[in-house]
């Protein structure tokens, strides 16, 4: 079967690769806050190298880089971490640095709604609200990091087997 690379699907690390170049590009000030908001967004949406393509066609470089196009190779599974062993931030899924990432993000907004739309004080709690969520989506020390290992063990036994 012929595919063609835009069709090739991407991995988590693209997506983080992606990610990043985005971030650079908002840090020289092609990208506003919003926008880089919505594209990365975007990129934790996308399954094709050309979905996340289509994100940089107007923008100059960098853009994300890809590997060669071969099959990865068989991982066992990783271990679990301790149970108060706290979780890398490296090893956390790109969504949940992402998240990380929108915290303080909110807090400036936060400020330049405040200053820019009256002095209501209930803008702070935008912040506040995006931490909540995130702790009940993660959960105390980022719990569902270790039933996303969990998982990824599960679905290499029933890929072993053939199911």
């Amino acid at each position: 079967m012929n595919t063609e690379p835009s069709d090739l699907r991407i991995s988590d690390s693209e997506r983080e690769d992606a990610i990043s170049k985005l971030g650079e590009h908002m840090s020289v000030g092609r990208l506003g806050v919003d926008e880089y908001g919505e594209r990365t967004a975007k990129v934790a949406a996308a399954k094709t190298r050309g979905e996340l393509l289509a994100l940089f066609a107007d923008l100059p470089d960098p853009r994300p880089s890809f590997g060669p196009a071969v099959a990865a190779p068989r991982a066992r599974p990783a271990a679990a971490p301790k149970p108060n062993q706290p979780v890398k931030w490296d090893d956390r899924p790109a969504i949940q640095r992402v998240w990380g990432a929108l915290v303080p993000l909110s807090a400036i907004l936060a400020l330049v709604l405040f200053l820019n739309f009256g002095h209501v004080w209930y803008f702070f709690l935008i912040p506040a609200v995006l931490a909540i969520v995130g702790g009940a989506i993660w959960g105390e020390d980022w719990k569902h990091d270790r039933h996303r290992q969990r998982h990824r063990g599960w679905h290499d036994r029933r890929l072993e087997r053939g199911d």
